[in-house]
């Protein structure tokens, strides 16, 4: 297994693949019955509907190979390749009746993985030519953290904490809590360790200059209003403290956000908020080879209209 491929991507594929297949597949079942060849061998190819950058090919061969291992899938790009409407991203071969079976699940997975790859495209190249990055945040969906955020970077964004263990954050609540911005820090600094920076959540200037005299090596401008983001990466940059933004950013937004100088962006729409892309699992003379054993089927089984 690859580092992507783990025990818990693992167990989520099978989740995925419980729920969709637990029961089995009553429309295989009724048209193939009992054969003992599965149906015969079909070939097909998996292709781009749209515009899109590619992710999850290594997930969706894996959820093929959970089904059946005569199931093969064959890469024709590499996950983080932007592709064209009409690009075949893949080929997949294998027994008719188990491909059918899997094709929802991989789809699934490669659509999502997908989306999410090609909005965090949308937003670096949005910042490009600044000095800013464009990260994640912890927004994700549960169970697929970890895959979003490697969908994140080959998009061609960054990663902000993988877990609430990766980071000091302080933020509103920690601040209430703790009776203020300096005491919030203050224990901090007593108690972290000694790897980690001590970031803090600011919404104005007046708390800025706080978070700066409390000894902040990381302050995050929540919501400012644009004309004061630049005062307040200048006032932290003279200190020596990254600056990073968040709150409401959008595609529209992030270009003139990353101008004022900030070091870092937050957005959680990355994850979110990132639309499943249209793949399709194609069968059929036009996928290449065909569909072999009397199996010759239809296109377009992936799109947003399959089910």
């Amino acid at each position: 297994m690859s580092n992507l491929v783990s025990p818990v991507v693992d167990t989520l594929i099978g989740l995925a693949l419980e729920e969709d297949l637990g029961r089995g597949d009553v429309t295989a079942a009724a048209i193939f019955g009992g054969d003992a060849t599965d149906g015969g061998r079909a070939e097909g190819v998996i292709l781009a509907k749209q515009p899109l950058v590619v992710f999850g090919l290594e997930i969706a061969g894996r959820v093929f190979a959970r089904v059946d291992p005569r199931l093969e899938l064959r890469s024709r790009v590499a996950d983080g390749t932007r592709v064209a409407a009409g690009t075949i991203v893949a080929d997949v071969a294998g027994p008719v009746v188990p491909l059918l079976g899997a094709e929802r699940t991989a789809l699934n997975f490669l659509q999502r993985l997908s989306g999410v790859a090609t909005q965090a495209r949308r937003f670096a190249d949005a910042v490009a030519g600044t000095s800013a990055r464009v990260v994640d945040t912890r927004k994700t969906t549960p169970g697929w953290r970890a895959l979003e955020k490697a969908a994140v970077v080959a998009g061609g964004c960054a990663n902000h904490r993988a877990d609430l263990a990766s980071g000091i954050l302080i933020k509103d609540n920690h601040i209430v809590a703790a009776g203020g911005i300096a005491n919030a820090v203050r224990r901090a600094h007593a108690r972290a360790p000694h790897p980690l920076r001590i970031e803090v959540e600011v919404t104005t200037l007046v708390e800025l200059d706080e978070a700066l005299d409390a000894g902040a090596e990381i302050v995050l401008l929540d919501n400012f209003a644009p004309g004061e983001l630049a005062v307040a990466a200048a006032r932290a940059h003279e200190r020596g403290v990254l600056v990073e933004v968040s709150g409401g950013v959008t595609l529209d937004t992030v270009a003139a956000i990353a101008r004022t100088g900030v070091d870092l962006i937050s957005v959680g729409a990355l994850t979110h908020s990132a639309p499943a892309v249209d793949l399709s699992l194609d069968f059929g003379p036009h996928a290449g080879a065909g569909v072999h054993g009397g199996a010759g089927g239809h296109g377009g089984h992936g799109g947003d209209g399959g089910t």
